[in-house]
């Protein structure tokens, strides 16, 4: 009990550490799980591990392969929840790109690290196949935590984010094929027999995946399910299809829990952040364990064969020739530029699948007597650590150094989707400002979609969008919903990760009554408030432009807003099409460049009468 209680513990704690110092959980974890595992023989009494996660005596948790199916069902909801986070409208831009990459860039892996490992380590063909297969993947677990502390530009991010999930299942099922050539002794039959098993997980893990999740959101639209078994009946639902489709074709589980999460991320599901919600703490738990249980499950032996320069040499050969070489040869034509792929090439962490699998055909081979079995454990672990350790460290330094790190986050994030919000954001999406609009309200969500805007339901008094990866280019934050209370609310909590060039509120009712005291924050007009905003939004729907001819001109136009109720400054746009929000805190008329507009909503303005 008290080993069991103490992994939690110390799981959680790790993933505090890691929050704090900004860095993937998966390093504390690992280094807790060496710590009372095999390192923990050279400081104990008895030379015993504080943990022993397979069964063995009296001690251990697992018995036999217990652990191995642990492992198994755990992947399959971190898979699952990775999946829900996949959005079509990410990969308009680089969708090529994403699947050379889980296609050429794997074959570059496989057969680049392959090699690396029988030249170096002298291990057999069959043994370096598999640890190459076990290196394909770079997980989301460890790549996202470094995407959300680097504003990159949202291609990059996209690119980073779906290899690391979709690769997830491709690697595991290229190391099941290895794997099972190994037990066979491989040859024509098995060759043959192989393309058969792989044509079985691909049809079968699709279908699963398809058809259970639209009969989940079938169930969930028509309210079948009531709400308080949302989240157990959707955890139920991933574990069965899991080991059904397992059940059918073996291995086909991990391709099906990631097809079912992509398809519901992708439907219009009421109650879809509650369930990602609930996946995402179940993945911080399960990671906690896992990690630490499949570190301290290695042996000292185990490491004591990694401790060489042969090591380092497969390590380097790994990261500075076989990823960049898998990178750049998958973003041939693409619209990447050379230092996107530099950072792309760099940032190629190997995480939960790899160290999980590998502990699994690890055993398994070692105990069915398999020459060099002994090294794929170790070797793996020596990766995934290795390569944690390097981006974790270096990711935001080398994004600055070949200068994908954006030094000025230009795009804005609107809270509220009314239908001001909707044209304010339309405004500025069509002058190519990236603009995000975040609301609970799922009608106003929907609206803004059709419209072909960005947009996220969420709550702002959660943590979704503090965490969400494809925000990392925001440096505007506007608060543009009818409750005062949310808007100052939403600029003091993300004022620091949203607005550090700007945020904006709109002036309630009472600020609007004394201008003299107008907050710093104020939006547009100190003489204007949501209402004023809507009932123009209502009879002038639209944004307009007039062109100021000279800095008197615009002085003239700012003061005829301030008089005339039906007329609302909102921005101004440079010849270049750059566009500036309007402060109504501002008590100095702004500098104004030639070939500038004035963008207002209201009435139109004769531009005769305010020369």
């Amino acid at each position: 009990m008290i080993e069991l209680s103490g992994i939690i513990i110390l799981g959680i704690l790790a993933q505090w550490v890691a929050w704090k110092f900004k860095i993937p959980a998966i390093l504390p974890l690992i280094l807790i799980g060496l710590l009372v595992g095999p390192l923990a023989t050279l400081y104990t009494e008895d030379g015993a591990k504080l943990i022993q996660p397979i069964w063995n005596g009296e001690k251990g948790f697992f018995p036999g392969e217990s652990l191995f199916y642990f492992v198994s069902l755990a992947i399959s909801i971190i898979l699952f929840e990775g999946g829900l986070t996949l959005r079509r409208n990410e990969i308009f831009n680089v969708g090529p790109v994403i699947i050379k990459l889980i296609t050429i860039a794997v074959v570059i892996t496989f057969f680049g690290a392959g090699f690396a490992a029988h030249f170096i380590f002298d291990l057999s063909w069959p043994i370096s196949f598999l640890f190459s297969s076990l290196i394909i993947v770079t997980g989301p677990t460890v790549i996202t935590p470094i995407l959300r502390n680097i504003p990159l530009k949202k291609d990059v991010s996209a690119v980073l984010k779906w290899e690391g999930i979709l690769i997830d299942p491709i690697g595991a099922l290229v190391a099941v094929l290895v794997f099972e050539f190994i037990r066979a002794g491989g040859g024509e039959e098995f060759t043959f027999t192989a393309l058969i098993e792989f044509a079985k997980i691909v049809l079968f893990g699709f279908t699963f995946g398809f058809t259970f999740a639209h009969g989940l959101a079938f169930s969930l639209k028509k309210k079948i399910i009531p709400h308080y078994l949302l989240n157990v009946v959707t955890l139920a639902t991933v574990l069965g299809v899991f080991v059904l489709s397992d059940a059918f074709a073996h291995e086909s589980g991990l391709l099906s829990v990631v097809v079912m999460g992509m398809v519901l991320g992708n439907i219009n599901l009421p109650n879809i952040d509650e369930i990602l919600y609930f996946k995402e703490s179940l993945s911080v738990l399960l990671i906690s364990i896992l990690f630490i249980l499949l570190s301290a499950n290695i042996n000292i032996e185990d490491l004591k064969l990694i401790y060489n320069w042969k090591a380092v040499t497969l390590f380097l050969c790994i990261v500075f020739l076989v990823r960049p070489l898998g990178v750049f040869l998958s973003s041939i034509r693409s619209g990447l530029k050379i230092n996107e792929k530099l950072f792309i090439s760099w940032v190629g962490p190997r995480g939960i699948v790899a160290a999980g699998i590998a502990s699994l055909f690890g055993l398994k081979l070692e105990k069915e007597g398999v020459s060099g079995a002994e090294y794929i454990t170790p070797l793996v672990f020596m990766i995934v650590l290795g390569t944690v350790l390097l981006n974790a460290t270096t990711a935001r330094i080398f994004a600055k150094l070949v200068g994908v790190f954006l030094k000025k986050s230009e795009g804005i994030l609107i809270i509220g989707a009314s239908k001001i919000s909707r044209l304010i954001a339309a405004y500025i999406k069509n002058n190519n400002r990236h603009v995000v609009l975040v609301d609970s309200n799922k009608e106003n969500i929907k609206k803004a979609k059709n419209l072909g805007l960005e947009a996220v339901e969420g709550n702002i008094y959660g943590e979704q969008l503090k965490n969400n990866i494809e925000l990392s280019d925001i440096g505007y934050l506007m608060a543009l919903t009818g409750n005062s209370d949310i808007n100052k609310y939403a600029i003091n909590k993300f004022r620091d990760q949203f607005g550090e060039h700007g945020s904006f509120r709109l002036i309630t009712s009472e600020e609007m009554r004394d201008p003299e005291n107008n907050p710093q924050e104020g939006l547009f007009s100190h003489t204007d408030d949501y209402q004023s905003l809507i009932e123009l939004a209502e009879k002038y729907p639209g944004i307009q432009e007039i062109k100021i001819m000279n800095q008197k001109h615009y002085q003239t136009l700012i003061e005829l807003t301030n008089s005339d109720k039906e007329i609302i400054p909102l921005f101004i746009k440079d010849a270049h099409k750059n566009i500036r929000i309007i402060s109504s805190y501002s008590k100095e008329i702004e500098e104004i460049d030639e070939g500038s507009f004035l963008a207002y909503i209201g009435k139109p303005i004769d531009i005769e009468e305010v020369k």
